[in-house]
């Protein structure tokens, strides 16, 4: 089955996919060729889903195994959600353009979006595990946690072999047995299973329709979670435009080596769109780091 999601232009794809590609699980997720694809397990339903990118048609193609059918409500949501089809680029520009930090960027990478999350507890994990780690590292054990955790799965592309791991698994798993994926510290082991535990249980439920503070709060009394990671979850998984996390060492040094409580009050002027200006600035940053690359 193969049909469009629409979105208010401009869309940086690029951006998009490269982000997308340097955070994946390998095996669960694949990009290739300009399109994103993973596998898919939305209640009962299992299967696969494709997207790629129909510039002249502002929208995205989407393709999915006819097993994806009576969810396709929700899977489409999910789409949505992930690539940021509902936010209004020219409304966030004309806020953000008024910052010369992030002015340049703004014209640079018109319509660049904030990246979701397809599922939210995996998104968690991965936020975790990325705590003080470069994106390469997390990238590397988070696929290793998919690939010891995940369930085994058949799909039409040869990078596509594992369905990602529900909280239920993870949660009945000890330090010794999160540890040898390559997880820095045992506390950093406990903060897995105990985020876990709370996604399985219901105590802990990451949705657009959760109020923010709230699972922020929630998020950071759990042991070995933190503001970064909690704005984190909150910028992408709970669909927060106005998530900052104020600790991030990169948006400080962009800021000029500012404090967290600095860099708190100078991005006062990009609210509500503050998660949108948190991508700008690491967007800038990618691109500095690739041109100094011989």
């Amino acid at each position: 089955m193969t049909l469009r999601l629409a979105y208010r232009p401009p869309y940086d794809w690029a951006a998009m996919l490269w982000f997308l590609q340097t955070h994946l699980m390998k095996e669960v997720e694949a990009v290739e060729d300009g399109s994103w694809r993973r596998t898919v397990v939305l209640g009962r339903c299992r299967g696969w889903v494709s997207v790629s990118h129909l510039p002249q048609k502002n929208a995205l193609q989407v393709t999915l195994s006819t097993s994806l059918t009576p969810v396709l409500p929700l899977l489409l949501r999910r789409l949505r959600d992930l690539f940021d089809l509902d936010a209004q680029p020219q409304r966030i520009a004309a806020c953000l353009a008024q910052d010369p930090l992030l002015a340049p960027s703004l014209l640079s990478h018109p319509g660049l979006r904030v990246p979701g999350a397809f599922d939210a507890f995996e998104l968690g994990v991965r936020a975790i595990i990325g705590q003080q780690v470069t994106v390469k590292a997390a990238t590397t054990v988070s696929s290793r946690f998919a690939a010891a955790f995940g369930e085994p799965c058949e799909t039409p592309f040869a990078d596509l072999t594992r369905y990602t791991a529900h909280p239920e698994r993870i949660a009945g798993l000890t330090v010794d047995d999160v540890a040898p994926m390559g997880i820095v510290s045992a506390a950093r082991s406990r903060a897995i299973i105990a985020f876990a535990n709370a996604c399985a249980s219901g105590d802990l439920r990451l949705s657009a329709a959760q109020a923010p503070d709230e699972v922020i709060k929630k998020l950071v009394s759990l042991p070995g979670i933190g503001p970064w990671t909690a704005h984190y979850i909150a910028m992408r998984a709970l669909r927060w435009p106005d998530a900052f996390p104020k600790e991030d060492i990169a948006i400080r040094n962009n800021l000029g080596g500012m404090s967290s409580k600095e860099a708190e009050a100078r991005s006062q002027s990009w609210r509500p769109w503050r998660s949108y200006a948190v991508m700008h600035i690491w967007e800038s940053l990618a691109v500095a780091k690739a041109k100094k690359k011989p």
